[in-house]
């Protein structure tokens, strides 16, 4: 499968996410929100990053804790949102948020991995027991089109390893500096 390139739109998709609604009342008060790619992205500059799960080792402890961290120096460089993009679903991707203490984050969920794979970004990880799952990424987005886009190493399914060297906030920090 080929990836999106730089230069290309984000591919159009329909994001399932759940918004807090107090009318609802009990212990989860959430409802059912869809969020388009333009929801997301027009009229934006965006960094997204994409990593493989939510609650794994070094999306936990590195991947978002760098971004959320590094948070003032995105807005400080006139990004609008910071993305955190995994092929989990919104409850996942809720508690993970709040057990990392995001505050700054958007957690976008791609539970059924449409935008993923539509970013030829999909791998298998079979090996892991996750099944189908997010490659590591990190991309900044001007209006909906890819302008630079960082992707790991070693792309494959099944991939013995867990690549983290290019899809980090310090990396995409370095390249809206210079721009």
């Amino acid at each position: 499968m080929s990836h999106i390139l730089v230069d290309q739109k984000v591919p159009e998709v329909v994001f399932k996410t759940r918004v807090r609604d107090e009318s609802i009342g009990g212990d989860n008060p959430y409802r059912w929100h869809d969020l388009t790619t333009d929801d997301v992205f027009k009229g934006k500059k965006i960094v997204l990053f994409a990593l493989p799960g939510a609650f794994t080792p070094t999306c936990s402890s590195t991947h978002l804790p760098g971004y959320e961290s590094n948070f003032p120096l995105f807005k400080n460089l006139g990004i609008d949102q910071v993305v955190c993009l995994s092929v989990n679903d919104a409850f996942t991707m809720k508690q993970w948020a709040d057990k990392l203490e995001v505050k700054n984050i958007f957690m976008l969920p791609d539970g059924n991995a449409e935008f993923t794979r539509k970013m030829g970004m999909l791998v298998k990880k079979e090996n892991l027991g996750f099944g189908d799952r997010s490659w590591r990424y990190s991309m900044y987005v001007e209006d909906g089109i890819i302008k630079k886009l960082f992707a790991e190493e070693g792309f494959v399914d099944n991939c013995p390893d867990d690549p983290f060297e290019v899809s980090g906030a310090d990396t995409m920090l370095k390249f809206l500096k210079s721009r």
